[in-house]
């Protein structure tokens, strides 16, 4: 864990404790005698929806998990009420009758509609990559709520114009602020259920993309807090890769505008995968902004964070791999003159990484195509680092990809040779 780095070994930490559970501000009510209800089983087929809706008004009762030895009857029934109703709309054809649709989104909005807790004070050395999240305490019912909603949308039986007087803006609103819970549980369910209801409302996508463009923007501009970033674009990498052809205006200021400054922040590597995956995939739509996007990767090229610099040429690699040659002409310059001071990086992870691209094929074969402006570039990088640098794997990487250019081009090789040495006696 982050905070123990440079501990001795028998060092006795002091002053942490562990990570708790906690819930977040639902207002429980007065307390309720929840009465069992029967089983659907146990009721005719015609009394079925009655029994449907009266489940579903008592699971809007809401328990307080911060003490979890109170009301412990009436969790359970309302446990059993909500797995219950997940069998019934799953097994039962026609269970989604017009009538359930207010009382099925209410319950759901009752218990899942909250305020998401600022986060905790963090202690120092708090690392959200390694250290374990706070877990949301009411999750044994937020867990069964979901679960019903998403089967509820699911449902071979959902029927979107039913449900649209309910599911509107506001809905969506409430539920892109629930995003922001630490809990990746929740994140998660939360996930799944966004991308189905853009699938199944056409008439709130647009509204969607812009509430989220909204989020990112904040994120990157003030607050650089916010939890469900990774989810969110996961969202949009499915988002992007059904955008028709060719790709209106506001996809691409969405791309420059939006996607391309959230390489700024520092807590990058907390969702970076997702990012890379949707700028790629709005490259392999259009590859006319291939030079866009490596001009902002560029500009937003970290200085002093080399975790974060791994993590550039990382996503160089992807856009690389998708580029055409045409394309790769435009870009290769301002990207091999960023590799070139990567190869130099003091720190080896670094210059590790940069020296990987030597080990891609398609890469190898794009350099080739330009090898009388790529090695003149890159040669005094590779030359001075493989008698310099202080690591002994960087110098059979450096050797490594100084044999590939010789092979590649022997004759340039031997005039760049002869220039730097000249340049080293001056």
């Amino acid at each position: 864990m982050a905070w123990l780095k440079g501990a001795s070994k028998d060092t006795i930490p002091i002053g942490k404790a562990p990570r708790k559970q906690k819930s977040s501000r639902f207002h429980v009510q007065e307390h309720v005698e929840l009465e069992k209800l029967p089983s659907f089983r146990d009721v005719p087929v015609n009394k079925r929806t009655e029994l449907f809706i009266k489940k579903l008004i008592q699971c809007k009762v809401l328990f307080d998990f911060n003490d979890p030895s109170s009301d412990l009857k009436g969790k359970e029934i309302k446990s059993q009420a909500l797995q219950e109703m997940i069998e019934y709309i799953v097994t039962t054809k026609g269970a989604l009758v017009s009538a359930v649709y207010a009382d099925v989104i209410k319950m759901f909005s009752v218990n899942l509609f909250r305020t998401i807790p600022p986060p905790i004070d963090r202690e120092e050395g708090y690392d959200p990559e390694e250290d374990e999240p706070t877990l949301e305490a009411a999750w044994p019912h937020l867990q069964l709520v979901y679960e019903f909603f998403l089967r509820f949308i699911e449902s071979p039986d959902f029927n979107s114009s039913e449900a649209k007087g309910y599911i509107d803006q506001r809905f969506i609103l409430q539920l892109l602020e629930l995003f922001d819970s630490e809990d990746p549980r929740e994140r998660d369910f939360l996930k799944t259920i966004l991308h189905r209801l853009y699938g199944k409302f056409l008439n709130l996508r647009a509204f969607i993309r812009k509430s989220v463009n909204n989020i990112f923007l904040q994120f990157v501009y003030e607050t650089e807090s916010f939890n469900g970033i990774a989810e969110l674009l996961e969202i949009l990498g499915s988002i992007i890769n059904g955008f028709a052809l060719p790709l209106k205006a506001e996809h691409k200021q969405f791309l420059t505008r939006v996607l391309l400054p959230l390489h700024k922040p520092s807590n990058l590597s907390t969702y970076h995968p997702q990012l890379a995956y949707c700028v790629v995939q709005f490259l392999e739509k259009d590859a006319a902004l291939t030079k866009t996007v490596v001009d902002h990767l560029i500009r937003y090229w970290p200085k002093v964070n080399s975790a974060k610099e791994v993590m550039f040429i990382n996503e160089i690699e992807e856009v690389l791999d998708v580029v055409e040659s045409d394309e790769f002409g435009k870009v290769m310059v301002p990207i091999f003159q960023k590799v070139a001071l990567c190869i130099s990086s003091s720190h080896f992870q670094v210059a590790e990484r940069a020296l990987y691209l030597w080990n891609n094929g398609y890469i190898l074969n794009l350099m080739h195509e330009h090898i009388q402006t790529v090695m003149p570039i890159l040669f005094k990088s590779l030359y001075t680092n493989s008698q310099q640098h202080w690591n002994r794997t960087i110098h059979g990487l450096v050797y490594n990809a100084l044999k590939i250019f010789m092979d590649m081009d022997p004759t340039l090789f031997e005039r760049c040779t002869v220039e730097y040495k000249a340049s080293e006696e001056r």
